[in-house]
């Protein structure tokens, strides 16, 4: 966090900046929109009746969302402060 140097409030401000950095990040994210279809958009299996209850607007199967999500990789967060060696070097 801010140290030293740094004037007032400055830790508060890295904070809040990592925050809305992170809640930017998430509301980009795609979200179900509109109707429920049926039947999965690649595949044409059957989406069940449950699915489409619990999730409004879904467009896939679980087969076929769970091979999309495999292909997602978790971002790492920024971090701002950096560590407290790499400033004595």
């Amino acid at each position: 966090m801010a140290g030293g140097w740094a004037r007032d409030g400055a830790e508060n401000e890295q904070m809040e900046a990592s925050l809305q950095d992170e809640l930017a990040r998430l509301k980009a994210r795609k979200t179900f929109v509109g109707e429920s279809l049926t039947h999965c958009a690649e595949c044409e299996e059957p989406i069940p009746e449950a699915r489409r209850a619990a999730l409004p607007g879904v467009k896939l199967c679980i087969d076929c969302m769970q091979e999309r999500d495999k292909g997602f990789q978790a971002r790492g967060g920024i971090n701002r402060r950096g560590s407290k060696d790499s400033q004595l070097k």
